[in-house]
């Protein structure tokens, strides 16, 4: 086990809103106001909330199809003592975004680094789903096509509560196979554009689920939590 780099924080990990904008912490504020550069996964997405707030500080962008390219640079810039604060476009880096390749190479080069506590989806839609929520297993985006239906076959003896995020287009579809490999009588919770405006959540066995969907155009963010299997 190494222990914490003794040297200041040149990292900040910071969560941002995954909808209403005020459920920004007043910490993360300060830390945005304050940083070298923020590495943002879509820079428009993070403009506005920047704007918002009156936070003008340099913005880079930092995602799936760059982060190979320009990560070696960012830890020798963070070397140098440059402090650097990571933003997704909603919610905690890391989490089903990109994240997880700087904090490894942050910490391989003895860099300190922080992680803000802050807004994540699936913990509101979890905690309102009323399925268990002392053990739970976090599974993100399912594969849409090699080692998807392994995996839904393995998770079918699962036994903690499930937690899935979708797209609105392969809802209906996702919910459909769950039907499935779980079972009919299984239990599901669907949170849609949560904080927003028009959140939705919807309760019931999972065939109850997917008729409420297959009626209705689905939009939004959307987080699928789903019993485990009973004893």
């Amino acid at each position: 086990m190494q222990p914490e780099a003794a040297n200041p924080t040149v990292l900040y990990i910071v969560p941002t809103p995954i909808g209403n904008l005020a459920d920004i912490t007043l910490r993360a504020l300060e830390v945005l106001k304050t940083v070298d550069l923020i590495l943002a996964e879509d820079t428009r997405t993070s403009g506005f909330l920047l704007k918002h707030y009156a936070i003008a500080r340099p913005l880079q962008s930092f995602h799936n199809f760059n982060e190979h390219k320009v990560l070696g640079t960012l830890v020798q810039r963070m070397e140098k003592g440059e402090v650097m604060a990571l933003v997704s476009d909603a919610g905690t880096p890391g989490i089903s975004d990109p994240g997880f390749l700087l904090v490894r190479a942050a910490l391989q080069a003895g860099l300190k680094i922080e992680c803000l506590p802050g807004a994540t989806a699936f913990v509101p839609a979890l905690v309102k789903s009323g399925l268990p929520s002392d053990r739970f297993v976090f599974e993100g985006f399912i594969p849409q096509k090699k080692g998807r239906q392994t995996l839904l076959k393995k998770l079918a003896t699962e036994e903690r509560t499930m937690i899935f995020y979708e797209s609105p287009y392969r809802l209906v579809k996702t919910l459909e196979q769950f039907v499935e490999y779980f079972g009919p009588e299984r239990r599901a919770s669907v949170s849609r554009e949560l904080t927003k405006m028009f959140e939705e959540t919807v309760n019931g066995t999972l065939p109850e689920v997917v008729a409420h969907f297959q009626a209705k155009e689905v939009k939004g963010e959307i987080v699928i939590v789903v019993e485990g299997l009973p004893d």
